[in-house]
């Protein structure tokens, strides 16, 4: 069982929403793919209401830069390794 967590590259799932005016999911996505590591990356929504989610080792910086964007809540920063050996993430 212990290779299944080998396979686990990115430590934190990482989901938040995104509140602000004129956001582009395209410009989000591309901005975290050339700048920060990790993978899984999902951003849908529209130009007032984005739902992010991203497996990374540095959630922080995923957090920080949609700050810079407009009011970030609904945080989740899960550990998935703990959540592959059953315990709370």
């Amino acid at each position: 069982m212990d290779e299944d967590f080998e396979e686990i590259n990115y430590t934190f799932d990482t989901q938040l929403l995104l509140e602000g005016k004129s956001l582009s999911d395209d410009a989000i996505r591309e901005y975290i793919t050339k700048n920060i590591e990790g993978d899984c990356l999902l951003v849908v929504g529209d130009d007032e209401l984005i739902k992010l989610h991203f497996h990374t080792n540095t959630p922080g910086k995923v957090i920080d830069y949609c700050c810079t964007l407009g009011e970030v809540y609904d945080v989740v920063v899960e550990n998935m390794p703990r959540q592959a050996k059953g315990l709370q993430g």
